[in-house]
């Protein structure tokens, strides 16, 4: 017969080259990664091996103590050896046992530890990588491979791989034993397995309370992963990549120490089902010893039961497990490996230069972007800004104004041209320098789940008390938040849910208030308050705003009157500049914008007749 494989090769060979060469390809890759892991932990894995070791020939001395039965206490009739036999069997059984529950206790650990090792050294490069790459990335993908991609180590470095070489160890005697075994004594057998399938489904009901108590910390620590992804133009601009790694490792050793609860149940379990094998082997033993004796049982019958109550069974599905768990492992290894390939933010060798404190002076000069190659958002834009003011962007939605300020952030890197901060190419200063001075309101309001004053103090965790409540009294966060029953310990819910926009951003005002930064980015910032709120919040920023370089977008043109600069954005070029008179006057795209949206506001509360009568005026 020609196995399939092979006229699969015949019909698509080249296909079958292919795929072959890419598999070794995959091992190639990830053979660094497997000695890595394995190399560190061979003390542990030798232990590991010699318990396996231990184990099986343990659970060799029940078919080999039949021979002795068979022979010395049934042909030659010495009774007196019955019991020695039986209690050797016993002996070897217990050992057998304990040493399997060594084995998991030693190994699975081992490999749990290093599962919570790598996934905290995966989520903290992950946060540490450019902007540019979370954008066309989803979080819940990237939560399922820093959390599960991982899973699979513990069939290298755990038991698995152990277990694998010992499976294999016991299935060539099995083989050999098996070869002799009649089909008629599988019911027999099955009835076994039943046996212990009892056994199983008491163990699990006990471990399941267990595992659920571990679903419910993963939840928890998957949701706040998701959150600091989500969120992490927030993380970076407040510089608190290592405080998100403190508060994720903090979630991962809760789920380290439920799954070293439930291996403890595990190993208990496993070490109950070998001493019930153990004694019913024992028991089948002498019972069918002494129903030989009686000769209502056959010497054949009872060696051939008594070799496959030991070996049919366990290890042909233990390396056929084993061995697709190892497959599995492999392929996670090559996940983890693409993301830890990755080059970090502050990895780039170009960004030698530490910055101290800047005075604020922004110049863009002829500056290229593109998002996707071929499909330019800014194209020459050229414009300084002096330390101390405000420049405002205006434009049409998708014109590239908050393009603009994620390369003052230096979120992303300009396709060509430079953005200078103090005279110095921001892409050759260290972020960590330059982000503390930095204070960003994004358009996107982004809260995490934790109390108001929690989401406040993100920008200065060590800020007191009464520096954050100075915060909060500038944006009117002290308006709505004095009312709620908690106050400033009020929980918003994951990303703010439990808070209106208007209030949310008013929490992300404060939040910014209180970083008291040199580089100020206001994107659309009061675009969900009323005007009333809008018109209270402006006199906090406009504290906010003295002495620091401000950028802002805003939603209302009125809001932007006393900017020092202008700039109209069009298609990612700037077409206008000037203060609100200078472009006023011309009647260009600025003057367009401007009484366009003043005649749409006033026409909301006003009648037709004083609606055209108000813009007369005003032109």
């Amino acid at each position: 017969m020609v196995p399939r494989g092979l006229t699969h090769a015949e019909r698509t060979p080249g296909r079958v080259r292919n795929e072959g060469a890419a598999a070794g390809l995959q091992w190639r890759r990830v053979w660094p990664d497997i000695r890595a892991l394995i190399l560190p932990r061979r003390g542990v894995l030798l232990a590991g091996l010699v318990l396996i070791v231990v184990s099986r020939l343990c659970g060799l001395v029940l078919p080999a103590s039949t021979k002795y039965l068979v022979d010395d206490v049934l042909v030659r009739r010495r009774a007196e050896l019955l019991g020695p036999i039986v209690a050797a069997v016993l002996a070897a059984t217990v050992v057998q046992a304990a040493s399997g529950f060594a084995l998991t206790q030693l190994l699975s650990k081992s490999a749990q530890r290093l599962i919570a090792e790598l996934r905290m050294r995966v989520q903290s490069h992950v946060c540490r990588l450019p902007v540019a790459f979370f954008d066309g990335q989803k979080t819940g993908q990237l939560v399922s491979r820093i959390m599960n991609d991982v899973e699979g180590v513990r069939n290298l470095v755990g038991t698995g791989l152990v277990e694998f070489l010992g499976g294999l160890l016991t299935a060539v005697f099995s083989f050999v034993i098996l070869m002799r075994i009649s089909p008629a004594l599988t019911l027999m057998a099955l009835g076994i397995v039943l046996a212990f399938g009892f056994i199983l489904r008491k163990g699990f009901r006990t471990l399941r309370p267990i595992f659920r108590e571990r679903s419910r910390i993963t939840a928890e620590v998957t949701g706040r992963l998701a959150e600091t992804l989500g969120g992490i133009r927030v993380v970076k601009a407040y510089h608190a990549e290592a405080r998100e790694d403190a508060v994720f490792a903090a979630g991962v050793r809760r789920i380290l120490d439920n799954v070293f609860q439930s291996l403890t149940g595990v190993s208990l379990l496993s070490l109950s089902a070998t001493v019930l094998l153990g004694i019913v082997g024992a028991l089948v033993m002498y019972v069918g010893g002494r129903q030989i004796l009686a000769g209502t049982l056959t010497l054949g019958g009872f060696v051939t039961f008594t070799a496959f109550l030991a070996f049919m069974i366990a290890p042909v599905f233990q390396v056929v497990g084993v061995g697709t768990q190892l497959t599995e492992a492999v392929a996670g290894l090559e996940r983890t490996r693409e993301l830890l390939d990755m080059a970090a933010e502050e990895q780039d060798a170009g960004r030698t230069v530490e910055l101290g404190p800047v005075r604020g002076e922004v110049r863009f000069e002829d500056v290229w972007f593109s998002y996707e190659p071929g499909k330019e958002v800014l194209r020459g834009v050229s414009f300084s800004a002096a330390p101390g003011t405000v420049t405002a962007l205006v434009g049409s939605s998708g014109s590239g104004k908050s393009t603009i300020l994620g390369l003052i952030a230096s979120f992303y890197r300009p396709t060509r041209g430079r953005v200078l901060m103090d005279g110095v190419d921001l892409c050759t200063v260290t972020l960590s320098s330059y982000r503390r001075q930095l204070g960003v309101v994004l358009q996107e309001t982004f809260l995490f789940d934790g109390t108001i004053r929690e989401n406040v103090a993100f920008s200065r965790p060590g800020a007191s008390e009464e520096e954050i409540l100075r915060a909060c009294r500038l944006a009117r966060v002290d308006e709505f938040a004095e009312r709620l029953p908690e106050g400033y310990g009020t929980v918003v819910g994951e990303r703010g849910v439990k808070l209106s926009g208007g209030q949310k951003q008013r929490v992300s005002i404060a939040r910014a208030i209180l970083a008291d930064p040199r580089i100020l980015l206001l994107d659309e910032a009061t675009s969900s308050l009323d005007s009333e709120t809008e018109a209270l919040i402006q006199e906090g920023l406009s504290h906010l705003m003295q002495g620091r370089t401000t950028f802002v977008i805003a939603h209302r043109l009125s809001t932007i009157r006393r900017a020092d600069q202008i700039l109209v954005v069009e298609e990612g070029q700037v077409v206008e500049r000037g203060s609100h008179e200078e472009l006023l006057a011309p009647g260009g795209r600025y003057h367009e914008l401007y009484t366009r949206q003043l005649g749409f506001e006033r026409n909301l509360f006003l009648a037709p007749g004083e609606a055209e009568a108000a813009a007369e005026e005003e032109s």
